[in-house]
């Protein structure tokens, strides 16, 4: 599973808004290493990609909101400049010279796969830093590694409304930082719009089963299906051998009361003084019993409105926002719950 680290660039805009022609539109970028932990010294390829000796030079912060502070995410504005219907040339983001600690850094970077990660009008973008040249080379210390300094971004758009975006990387346009020299670079982006007959409201459709996407919301059908079959044999094995050693008292118990009356108890009967107390923590019992029907009530009901389709793929914080809300509103469902079970465990004597 990816492991999202960084930061995010975003344009901020409302999806449904109209359009206007040369209206500039955010875009939220983030470095993301696939299978890899690193720390924070990758922020320097992000730092130099923009010119920028700190975040807070050229980066603009966003406010986050409630569910983007609860996912961790810092989303920042890029410098990309994509306004709505307005074609650009290759325009420069930054123009420098790398120092040799610059250059491993970035070197580090493609081989660990870091890709960037980038929203525009909500919509998500892929593109790699760089490339790892490994075709015919069986030693790792002779590849070859190559930073990309040209991304070309390809807007589809519908009347008022983007519906998608690609970005593509020239191969002509790398950079080697295979050694640790100091290495002039140039980093530029283009932006093409197309008109596409695809709907406003199925441009998240191909988003859906991308492979790239978070999985947090993904249901795993087969292993539900294979829980619910495993417990379903495993309470029928249960109630079948229960059912077999006590066959003979149930047989009893529907017997006239007139004649039970007059036998003595035998079987599981005997044992029900040992069986059926009271437990010595009621407290502790009850609260954990409100705590499980809570748990449950909050699985049900965000188990329900996924169904429904509210929590969509890059509606980045609604679930943690919803999971805390649920959770606060279901404490009631707890109270209640643990005061009910005291109440019939203590009688008259419960507060």
């Amino acid at each position: 599973m990816p492991l999202h680290i960084g930061i995010k660039v975003e344009m901020m805009s409302l999806s449904m808004e109209t359009r206007l022609a040369h209206s500039l539109i955010p875009v939220k970028l983030m470095l993301i290493s696939i299978f890899h932990f690193v720390n924070q010294v990758f922020l320097l390829s992000l730092l130099v990609i923009y010119c920028a000796e700190t975040l807070s030079d050229n980066l603009e912060k966003k406010k986050e909101s409630f569910g983007e502070a609860l996912n961790g995410d810092r989303l920042t504005f890029a410098p990309y400049k994509l306004e709505f219907l307005a074609d650009k040339d290759a325009k420069v983001i930054c123009k420098k010279r790398l120092t040799k600690e610059e250059v491993a850094q970035f070197r580090t970077d493609v081989a660990l796969d870091y890709y960037v990660q980038m929203y525009y009008d909500d919509l998500p973008i892929w593109a790699f830093l760089g490339k790892v040249e490994k075709d015919g080379i069986d030693d790792p210390n002779e590849y070859r590694y190559h930073i990309y300094t040209f991304y070309q971004f390809e807007i589809y758009y519908h009347k008022d409304h983007v519906i998608e975006i690609l970005v593509r990387v020239d191969p002509s346009f790398t950079v080697d930082v295979t050694n640790d020299v100091e290495v002039d670079v140039e980093f530029l982006y283009t932006v093409v719009w197309k008109e596409t007959n695809t709907p406003f409201e199925k441009r998240m459709d191909k988003y859906m089963g991308s492979s790239s996407l978070p999985r947090h919301l993904e249901i795993h059908w087969f292993s539900i299906l294979n829980s619910c079959v495993t417990i379903f044999i495993l309470m029928s094995c249960m109630g079948a051998i229960y059912l077999r050693v006590l066959r003979k008292d149930i047989y009893n118990l529907a017997q006239d009361e007139e004649f039970s009356d007059n036998q003595e108890e035998t079987g599981w009967k005997s044992l029900h003084g040992d069986v059926f107390r009271y437990p010595k923590c009621k407290y502790l019992l009850s609260s954990a019993l409100g705590c499980g029907t809570q748990m449950l009530a909050v699985v049900v009901v965000i188990l329900c409105l996924g169904v429904l389709g509210v929590f969509q793929p890059y509606d980045r914080g609604v679930l943690p926002t919803a999971l805390v809300i649920i959770y606060a509103i279901t404490s009631a469902v707890a109270g209640f719950s643990a005061v009910s079970f005291y109440h019939q465990l203590e009688g008259s004597n419960s507060v």
